[in-house]
Order: structure tokens, then C-alpha cells, then sequence
């Protein structure tokens, strides 16, 4: 079955002004819907069309003979995560565990702000910033071009992307000014305490497994 270009899960112009609708109808409507086109074409006929866009994105990733296939799978998947990270009238202070477990890791949220800013920011070229549950415990890392921590076995919590299509109709090169906004603003801490706690679910389901492969 082929893959589609999901629905925004809030109208074109729900983010403004801190993301326009013509930057969305650009990301969404053009450079999105690009990569699920292309993605097809490349599996079409191919094992890979058989498997769901995960396991297309953990099969190709080692493999240099399907890059293509890989890097337009990964964005597909990288940017609906993206866009369900955020929400109107959505950013700031999290409340709950999430802010307990990012408390734990960063101290306070002016740190967390600081030092996720300070990774898109640096993150060179195009790429994306996450934060993601590592061995247990939230952390932030960065991604180059199509990559996610998928591949490193992490689980994706949030994402901001920095390539600059994503922010350059709107803040030309202020990629800083891009990023606090997106923190300040947009954030869905909602679907970030979501994606924790199935995250954690799915670990403590998987933790048997991996202790009987350990003891063999």
C-alpha cells in the first residue's frame, strides 16, 4: 500500500505568527508531500513496500544502495512527528512527569530552554533537534539531514526541525529566534508526555526479553 501525506492535525494558519501559513503550505503542502511521492516511487515493486515506514527507515538506514530510500522514508516519518509536536497556544513550562524527568536531567526549564536551543542552534546544516528517552533517562541530541534517533534504538519524545525550509520564509537566517519561539510557543507537551509514556511502557514490556538474551 502506498503512503499518503497525513493531514496537518490544526489548520494552515492555527501556528501564526510564529509559523505562517504560507511556510506550512510550503513545509507540508510541497516539501512533505515531495518526500512521500518519491518514497513510492523508490519502494514501488520492492520488499520494502510491504513494511511500515519504521521498519523501512531501521532496514535501509545500513544500507549505502538504498540511501534514497532511507533519507525520503526518515522524513516522512520525521516531519508528521514534527508536526504533532506542536499545537496553538502550546509551549512553556510542561507540567507532570515529563517536567519531573526533564527537571532530573537539566534542572531547571530556563536550563532545558538553554541547552535544547543551544543544540538546534548548533546543530551544522540541516538536521533536527530531539529529545528523546535514552537508557531510562530524557535526553537532547541532533541529527543530521534525514536521520532520527530511530536508528540509534532511542525513542523519539520531541523534535524541532532545523532544516531551513523550515523557518526561512519566516526568520530568514535567525535560526535562534526560529527555535525559542517553537519552545516558547508551540511546543505540545501533551503529545511529548504521550510519547514518554509509551516510550516507557514499551520498555518495561521489552525489558524481559532483553534480560534472557543477556543471560544466554
Amino acid at each position: 500500500m502506498a503512503f499518503t501525506l497525513p493531514p496537518l492535525p490544526y489548520a494552515a494558519n492555527a501556528l501564526e505568527p510564529h509559523i505562517s501559513q504560507r511556510t506550512l503550505e510550503f513545509h507540508h503542502g510541497k516539501h512533505h508531500d515531495a518526500y512521500v511521492k518519491k518514497l513510492n516511487e523508490l519502494i514501488e515493486g520492492k520488499p520494502y513496500a510491504k513494511l511500515s515506514l519504521e521498519d523501512i527507515i531501521l532496514q535501509a538506514a545500513p544500507k549505502r544502495e538504498d540511501r534514497a530510500i532511507f533519507n525520503n522514508a526518515a522524513q516522512v516519518w520525521n516531519h508528521s512527528f514534527f508536526w504533532n509536536c506542536m499545537q496553538p497556544n502550546g509551549g512553556g513550562e510542561p507540567r507532570g512527569d515529563i517536567a519531573k524527568r526533564l527537571r532530573e536531567s537539566f534542572g531547571t526549564h530556563g536550563d532545558f530552554r538553554r541547552t535544547f536551543t543551544e543544540a538546534a542552534v548548533g546543530q551544522f546544516g540541516s538536521g533536527w533537534a530531539w529529545l528523546v528517552l535514552k537508557n531510562g533517562k530524557v535526553d537532547i541530541v541532533t541529527t543530521p539531514d534525514a536521520f532520527n534517533p530511530l536508528v540509534a534504538g532511542d525513542a523519539p519524545l520531541l523534535t524541532c526541525d532545523v532544516w531551513e525550509h523550515a523557518y526561512y520564509l519566516d526568520y530568514q537566517n535567525r535560526r535562534q529566534a526560529f527555535v525559542e519561539a517553537f519552545l516558547d510557543h508551540l511546543v505540545n507537551w501533551d503529545f511529548v508526555s504521550k510519547q514518554l509514556i509509551e516510550a516507557e511502557t514499551r520498555s518495561a514490556r521489552e525489558a524481559p526479553a532483553r534480560a534472557a538474551a543477556g543471560r544466554r
